[in-house]
């Protein structure tokens, strides 16, 4: 008879001398390489050879392993929520803080869906899957970023007419949180009134962030800096996301400045205002 080349869940545990829920959670988050079979798992035998099971005891092997999206994204794109929140926990338990689970795991992932998908390499039905696991990430993820204290004011966030993308908002409007500023979230596709009624409204407003995340979006986005002006919202008017590519494209488009492609980027000019205001 042929040699074995793979082994079930139970016999690669014996194999390298763990317990078997540790060996099935790390092929359900993607850290030991293995294939589902219908309701099993197979792990081949040549990987078992290689792989050697990381300590989990003792604070000096806090953070000493970088995070690793690749592992996210298979999950995700699989539509696994609890094995790709395995991965979120383990990284939250390792030391790693919120925003860098965002910054760090979550965000690249999701730029390598949106490229992946762009270039006919990734499904819609794998695209959609992973949007709603990221989703249901963010939600799980958001409260902790809660900071208790005086707020720093407020600032407005959305994405324009058009734009259907609400995770970016959301992530960005977390970390803003996590630095102490109160943010009103339109979410996507949002009209120009939402954006100047919540304006109007604001609590010691900082500013109006609107974010576009593709061309076809950028269309409405003028629109909302001439409303809020004749309104006589006097906070400046901020457009970033990856439709909008410098400080240039941004004042051509109407906006007061450029608040970056990112969330470390709308940080900075968040800081950046504030300030300047308290000079």
């Amino acid at each position: 008879m042929p040699e074995a080349t793979h082994v079930g869940l139970r016999e690669a545990a014996e194999r390298l001398s763990v317990h078997y829920m540790t060996i099935y959670r790390y092929a359900r988050t993607g850290r030991l390489p293995a294939e589902r079979v219908g309701s099993t798992w197979r792990v081949a035998i040549a990987d078992l050879e290689r792989y050697r099971v990381p300590e989990e005891r003792g604070s000096s092997t806090r953070n000493s392993q970088p995070l690793r999206p690749m592992r996210l994204l298979g999950r995700m794109t699989a539509g696994d929520e609890p094995g790709s929140w395995s991965i979120v926990e383990e990284a939250l338990t390792s030391g790693a803080t919120a925003n860098q689970v965002y910054v760090d795991l979550l965000v690249p992932c999701l730029r390598t869906i949106g490229a992946e998908w762009a270039q006919g390499h990734l499904s819609v039905a794998a695209e959609h899957r992973a949007s709603a696991v990221a989703t249901r990430i963010v939600g799980r993820i958001g409260p902790m970023f809660a900071r208790r204290g005086l707020s720093r004011g407020t600032i407005v966030l959305g994405a324009p007419e058009g734009d259907l993308h609400a995770l970016p908002s959301a992530i960005v409007a977390d970390v803003l949180r996590g630095r102490g500023f109160e943010v009103l979230d339109l979410g996507a596709n949002t009209p120009v009134r939402s954006f100047v009624e919540s304006a109007q409204g604001a609590n010691r407003l900082v500013a109006v962030m609107v974010g576009a995340s593709s061309n076809e979006s950028v269309a409405r986005i003028t629109e909302i800096a001439v409303d809020l002006r004749v309104a006589a919202i006097g906070a400046p008017v901020l457009f970033g996301g990856g439709a909008i590519a410098n400080q240039s494209v941004a004042l051509d488009l109407g906006a007061d400045g450029w608040s970056g492609a990112d969330a470390s980027s709308v940080i900075d000019a968040a800081e950046g205002i504030t300030s300047r205001s308290t000079r």
